[in-house]
């Protein structure tokens, strides 16, 4: 049973136009958390499992974009001892050394950081913050799904600008602006998933100069730490309108641990907490925290995966062209991969062979999305690939 929102929340959601029953269900988003596999547009999903689902036992998982292995070993000492306080909420302390920590890794003033429970909750918030039935989003297409599903869901106006080759697959942001002058909110991701695809800052900076006045652009970087790119936070000196988010569930190990990052001014803070933001940003896990701020001290191990992944990306790559398969120049763990057919019997015949690949997007049919695994797992995609030769022609 979800909890009614306030009634002064209700309020002011019915001045921006959202109806009772849109109401009802941004109190059942906000409810949700972090457990955003339940909510409607993540049924179905090809990576994401149904209730009480399991994959065959030692499947090579190369569909969620998790990293192959866990938290950096230089962090475990610290999740181990926070641990032992397992028995305790956050004092406080570790909060604000996590953000103390963010701060000095991106050189950014520690008031514009606010940890989160993951950044599933603040992608979803800033569609209900700054988006209403008059108030559009507007993104890329493909790109992370999420956005679409909260927006379609409530009834709110959606733009998706085409990816398009000869802009590089790049976010085209004179076109998204084309796309809704008016809309409450533009999203990028960057690299974006599920191209891997990065839009330069110089773009980013463009779209934040010219979007509305109220509205917001939020760049999501859940991805930028495979890529080394310059980040968006750089902007956040001459840009009050954008909202950067963060996770630690890729490159950092941490999926299943729950762990992310908002960072913008206050003031776009601010309103994003007006829906019980303040609690989802204070019930952190105490050993998550703690893991997340060690990891952030270790900039070694950063290059160290950034490293590994583009090897075994390119790998992979030589692979696929081998057999004459296309994919798209990826800065990120995943590659897009156009198989020229419907992939449905290629994905079912890399399960036989032990490893799930990820899903399409609709606008791409016959594409799959396929993570960038381990040395081991991408020597195991290409014996695969060799078995399945006849298929793929």
């Amino acid at each position: 049973m979800v909890a009614p929102l306030p009634t002064h929340t209700q309020q002011e959601l019915q001045e921006r136009g959202f109806s009772r029953r849109q109401i009802g269900r941004i109190a059942l988003i906000l409810g949700a958390g972090t457990v955003m596999a339940g909510m409607p547009w993540h049924r179905g999903r090809a990576d994401t499992l149904p209730v009480g689902g399991t994959y065959p036992a030692n499947s090579i998982l190369l569909n969620g974009n998790e990293f192959w292995t866990g938290p950096f070993p230089s962090a475990l000492p610290e999740g181990q001892k926070a641990l032992l306080n397992g028995n305790r909420y956050l004092t406080g302390q570790e909060r604000q050394a996590l953000i103390e920590s963010a701060a000095a890794y991106d050189h950014i003033a520690p008031e514009l950081i606010t940890p989160w429970p993951g950044s599933s909750d603040p992608l979803c918030r800033t569609v209900i913050s700054f988006c209403s039935p008059t108030r559009g989003l507007v993104t890329c297409d493909p790109t992370y799904e999420t956005v679409w599903g909260v927006a379609e869901w409530l009834q709110i106006p959606l733009a998706k600008v085409p990816l398009r080759p000869e802009n590089g697959y790049q976010a085209d942001v004179r076109a998204m602006l084309k796309a809704n002058p008016q809309a409450g909110m533009y999203y990028i991701c960057s690299p974006n998933n599920p191209t891997g695809t990065v839009t330069p800052i110089k773009d980013i900076a463009w779209l934040a100069r010219h979007i509305p006045q109220n509205a917001v652009l939020v760049v999501d970087e859940a991805y930028l730490h495979f890529s080394g790119r310059p980040s968006a936070v750089s902007l956040l000196g001459s840009c009050r309108n954008l909202i950067v988010l963060r996770t630690f569930s890729k490159l950092f190990g941490m999926a299943g641990l729950r762990l992310g990052l908002s960072m913008a001014h206050p003031d776009l803070q601010d309103r994003m907490m007006r829906y019980d933001g303040i609690y989802q940003t204070t019930m952190l896990s105490v050993p998550a925290t703690a893991i997340g701020t060690a990891s952030l001290k270790d900039p070694a191990e950063i290059q160290k995966r950034r490293t590994e992944t583009r090897n075994n990306r390119k790998i992979m790559q030589n692979c696929l062209s081998h057999y004459g398969i296309r994919t798209i120049p990826s800065e990120a763990n995943m590659l897009m991969v156009d198989w020229r057919k419907a992939p449905g019997p290629i994905t079912t015949a890399f399960a036989q062979n032990g490893i799930i690949i990820g899903r399409s997007w609709s606008i791409w049919p016959t594409c799959s999305r396929i993570t960038v695994g381990s040395a081991s797992d991408v020597q195991a995609f290409c014996k695969a690939m060799e078995n399945m030769s006849t298929l793929l022609k």
